[in-house]
């Protein structure tokens, strides 16, 4: 099974992928083509998905029974000890530390001081 996931893409794309795949709402297209077909189907996405996003999934042989490949996409696939994690920007660098000794927001003082040994 394949599933391919378009964001913001032209409309000849989605034209283009459902001669193989069936597009199930906008942007979400399933099918089960062979490997090779599939191969081509996301090498034409990522070439003419201009300021689009895509997300290809496919079952393979593997611990999970699937694998993820994406494009410009702020979530990226990752491999963790053999499985495949998805991999989530942080919202800025540092965003649950304070400038007074890197303790999260909302801790009280005599926290703060017993964290960090000052008092």
């Amino acid at each position: 099974m394949t599933v391919i996931v378009l964001t913001n893409c032209p409309a000849g794309l989605r034209g283009f992928l459902t001669r193989w795949l069936l597009e199930i709402s906008a942007g979400v297209f399933i099918g089960n083509p062979s490997a090779r077909i599939r191969d081509v189907l996301w090498d034409e996405v990522q070439q003419y998905a201009d300021q689009g996003r895509a997300l290809l999934a496919h079952t393979t042989n593997n611990e999970q029974g699937c694998t993820f490949r994406t494009h410009d996409h702020k979530w990226h696939p990752i491999d963790h000890e053999g499985l495949t994690l998805i991999r989530r920007p942080g919202e800025g660098a540092g965003r649950n530390e304070t400038s007074s000794g890197g303790a999260k927001p909302g801790w009280s003082k005599a926290s703060k001081r017993r964290r960090f040994g000052r008092g």
